[in-house]
């Protein structure tokens, strides 16, 4: 099977589990989902989750978060880690937010880049879930199906986002990342992986 082969056979099962998977991290505009995705760094999607509403009730907004001390911002978050870089980026972007953007997140990759704290994965969860923009974000757990499954030999992101986007749809692109991290969470874990209890790798071994 080829790896275009294989990848149609891999949407339709991503299809058939999460047909319209939704952006697991809690936010209710560009701006907090921007914050909550630079808060996932090295930190469960989870535990993001208890936080980001205490952060939300302080600030919510680039103007109201400028308006808080950087100290108090790192003390609500600092359950998701490496807080005091964290706390910076948060107060500094939201600050050139308002320098730069008129308060608005922007929607281009390279002004998403050039926030502190925004890699290219967090400026693509935006510009794919915020703005409904095709980007392909990649984190550990497709990077590690894409290898699991035969859709790459990337040992990078970068390698891994290339090869993906070249084999499913652009238009999927959205969807497809969202299900896979679903999927890999659910039936396909880095540690005792069963594979022929997988919905994905059991098919895949038959060919």
């Amino acid at each position: 099977m080829d790896k275009k082969s294989r990848a149609k056979k891999i949407g339709k099962i991503l299809d058939q589990f999460f047909p319209a998977p939704s952006v697991p991290l809690l936010h209710k505009d560009p701006y907090t989902l921007l914050i909550a995705v630079l808060l996932s760094a090295q930190c469960t999607d989870a535990r993001v989750n208890t936080i980001t509403p205490i952060l939300f009730k302080l600030a919510d907004s680039p103007a109201k978060m400028v308006n808080s001390a950087i100290s108090q911002i790192q003390a609500i978050i600092r359950p998701c880690g490496l807080s005091p870089t964290k706390a910076k980026a948060i107060w500094h972007l939201s600050q050139i937010l308002l320098e730069k953007h008129q308060g608005e997140v922007p929607k281009t990759f390279e002004a998403l880049e050039e926030l502190p704290g925004v890699g290219h994965k967090t400026a693509s969860v935006v510009m794919s879930q915020a703005f409904k923009i095709p980007a392909f974000p990649v984190d550990t757990h497709i990077l590690r199906c894409a290898q699991r499954w035969g859709l790459s030999s990337g040992k990078t992101p970068v390698h891994v986002e290339r090869d993906l986007k070249a084999l499913f749809p652009k238009k999927d692109w959205n969807k497809v990342h969202l299900q896979i991290i679903y999927f890999a969470r659910a039936f396909c874990p880095a540690r005792q992986h069963k594979a022929a209890q997988c919905p994905i790798c059991s098919v895949l071994q038959n060919f």
